[in-house]
């Protein structure tokens, strides 16, 4: 039975472990070299800079970064002067969804295996009935299980046990509300992993043709994904 719900789940950011962060010749320019690239991010401001320095470190909440020099007195300020040069970095960074209060680590996390990979969390409808894809494979490696799935940009860390409970109900069809009420979770810490699992391409709409042995979706579904508004997804 799912918990009462309420503010559980945060979304960090991190940069890859192989991800190197140095100032130019000059001084005014960051370079970022990794397995999968080299960036330049030309002319940062010091929140930036800071940002990037955390996250060399290991995962941050941008809400904490704070620069007042860069008038950014509150989250969103922050989330607007440091998103645009996250984004264009997606392939450096990992995700990472965590737990509020929660000092057992992170649940998953979403790294790039291509240079092209873009990765914003989706709204998932609690009503629509959701799987795992064609191709997706399961793999347990020394810091847990992995999933990767065949023309998906990502591969996804599983840290604990929570995250694996909820992609083992996807083995069949399910919806997000079925998904939240047979689990010991928060209703919003299911459907976040849900969220970042769809967006990592390890989550899939049930077509049409395979819902006759499966509970229809509600009337008026829209039976696609989309953005969540996270400002910062």
């Amino acid at each position: 039975m799912a918990q009462p719900t309420g503010r559980h789940t945060v979304d960090l950011w991190s940069l890859h472990e192989d991800v190197l962060v140095e100032a130019d010749e000059t001084g005014e320019d960051l370079v970022l070299r990794g397995r999968l690239g080299t960036e330049r991010v030309r002319r940062p401001g010091p929140l930036i800079r800071e940002a990037l320095r955390r996250m060399e470190l290991g995962p941050v909440l941008l809400a904490n970064i704070d620069d007042r020099s860069e008038g950014t007195e509150s989250a969103g300020g922050t989330y607007l002067v440091v998103l645009p040069t996250l984004r264009a970095l997606s392939h450096l960074i990992v995700r990472t969804l965590g737990m509020i209060t929660d000092r057992n680590g992170p649940l998953l996390s979403v790294s790039a295996r291509s240079r092209h990979a873009v990765f914003t969390p989706v709204g998932v409808p609690d009503r629509r009935l959701l799987r795992l894809p064609g191709g997706v494979s399961l793999t347990l490696e020394k810091a847990g299980f992995v999933l990767e799935a065949v023309g998906s940009p990502h591969r996804v860390q599983l840290h604990r046990p929570e995250a694996v409970w909820v992609v083992g109900l996807l083995a069949w069809p399910i919806t997000p509300d079925a998904a939240s009420a047979a689990l010991p979770l928060p209703a919003e810490v299911t459907k976040a992993i849900l969220e970042y699992l769809a967006a990592a391409g390890m989550v899939a709409p049930v077509r049409d043709e395979e819902q006759d042995w499966a509970a229809a979706p509600a009337e008026g579904d829209p039976g696609a994904f989309s953005s969540r508004g996270n400002p910062g997804a």
